[in-house]
């Protein structure tokens, strides 16, 4: 269970904060979790009793214009090490490892570039490379609604809230191994995705452009060790993303799950928490 508090930053801004570790958490490797869009950033609860196993401390976030945390108008992937920075001092954390799935994988990556210091690993579930990756084929296997809409947010704002108000559900974006996730253990989703769009696409809209803008970053700047897992069917973010950043980032390993898509590679999340925390182990 996850306790919820808001912090207030110095920019007038709320971020809305979700933190599973008591006061006396010593001991235990805080991971900050990235959510993906849209999403809110409530700790995903399927991986808890592995979480509880390896002595894992998850704090998180609603991205901001989701749920409980102000919007940030104009943001862009690499502000999110300023947020997680940010939460970090407040809770006297330290030294800590992130995670991010699918659109929170390029925001786990921001704080591993810009918060060298801090980072004792990441790992990055099913996401995806910079929209200017050299020699990297950005839309290729996508499903025919995530082109669009990305397409939409490359030429600008309007373009992207025209293509939103429009948008309807593509249950073709999931392979047969998301939708049985999603009916199985992963129905987790239903409770972070639906608060998400309570307040309209706006965080939707944002990461999304976020996503086509330049990053501020290259993730060549990543030097903590870097974790890539993705499911070699997905439609949402092709695994050939990962594979262009794993040749990127100098400490990278790969794992490419043959039969999994963008929601079932997440079967593979316990073993992930526990290469993060084998690495926190020998930093």
């Amino acid at each position: 269970m996850a306790t919820e508090n808001d912090l207030e930053l110095g920019d007038g801004r709320t971020l809305h904060v979700y933190d599973t570790g008591p006061g006396d958490a010593g001991g235990r490797l805080a991971v900050f979790w990235h959510h993906g869009t849209p999403n809110i950033g409530t700790p995903p609860e399927p991986l808890f009793p592995a979480s509880d196993r390896l002595g894992i401390r998850w704090v998180s976030y609603d991205r901001p214009g989701y749920g409980g945390s102000s919007p940030n108008p104009g943001r862009d992937v690499a502000s999110a090490a300023a947020d997680v920075s940010s939460i970090a001092d407040a809770l006297g954390i330290d030294q800590f490892a992130v995670m991010g799935h699918s659109g929170g994988g390029p925001h786990a990556l921001a704080c591993a570039a810009l918060l060298p210091e801090r980072l004792s690993g990441v790992v990055s579930v099913a996401g995806m490379a910079p929209f200017d990756a050299d020699g990297l084929d950005w839309f290729a296997g996508m499903c025919d609604s995530g082109k669009a809409s990305l397409r939409a947010a490359a030429n600008g704002r309007a373009a992207k809230e025209r293509y939103e108000s429009e948008a309807e559900y593509d249950p073709q974006m999931f392979t047969p191994a998301d939708h049985a996730a999603l009916e199985g253990e992963w129905s987790w989703f239903i409770s972070v995705v639906s608060p998400a769009m309570e307040n309209g696409p706006g965080g939707l809209i944002d990461d999304d452009l976020a996503y086509v803008a330049p990053w501020r970053f290259d993730p060549a700047q990543v030097a903590a060790p870097v974790l890539f897992l993705h499911g070699e069917q997905d439609r949402i973010a092709p695994s050939s993303h990962s594979e262009w950043l794993a040749r990127r980032c100098p400490s990278a390993e790969l794992r490419l799950c043959q039969d999994d898509g963008h929601i079932s590679v997440l079967s593979s999340g316990a073993a992930a928490l526990g290469w993060l925390r084998e690495h926190a182990n020998q930093g």
